[in-house]
């Protein structure tokens, strides 16, 4: 299964999700991205790499990259954090593509979100990553 995380820079949420999903389904071949080309080339944000870290989640090797129609042929499913970058996303869906695109939080209905918060905004890397977590968990029930 070839999954890829999107969120706005590519340097909190999204690596941060490819991370946790690296570790609890080593099997999958997971990728980030971001819808902004901000960041391109960056390491993910130092207080996301500590704060994944110290869960057991080293994300210090990826690489910010902005997400492109050729993604849509590229996995077999791609996971916005939140709904403004599935809108964004679903912007470069290619004609004909049945790639699915679905929210993180889908996968963790009972936890009471939508979307998940932008650290980078709101300061709360750990929050981020319960919620990840949580929904990473729900995934991996699916795969």
């Amino acid at each position: 299964m070839r999954i890829l995380f999107v969120c706005l820079g590519n340097i909190c949420r999204s690596p941060a999700a490819e991370g946790v999903l690296r570790t609890l389904a080593p099997h999958c071949d997971t990728d980030s991205a971001g819808t902004g080309h901000w960041h391109v080339g960056e390491a993910p944000y130092p207080p996301m790499q500590a704060a994944a870290k110290a869960r057991g989640h080293d994300i210090s090797d990826l690489r910010a990259r902005q997400f492109h129609s050729g993604d849509f042929d590229a996995f077999d499913l791609i996971i916005a954090m939140d709904a403004q970058n599935q809108r964004d996303i679903e912007v470069q869906r290619p004609k004909g593509s049945e790639t699915p695109v679905r929210l993180l939080t889908d996968y963790a209905p009972d936890a009471g979100m939508d979307h998940i918060p932008d650290p980078y905004y709101t300061r709360d890397f750990d929050g981020a990553l319960d919620l990840i977590e949580r929904a990473a968990k729900g995934l991996c029930r699916t795969l």
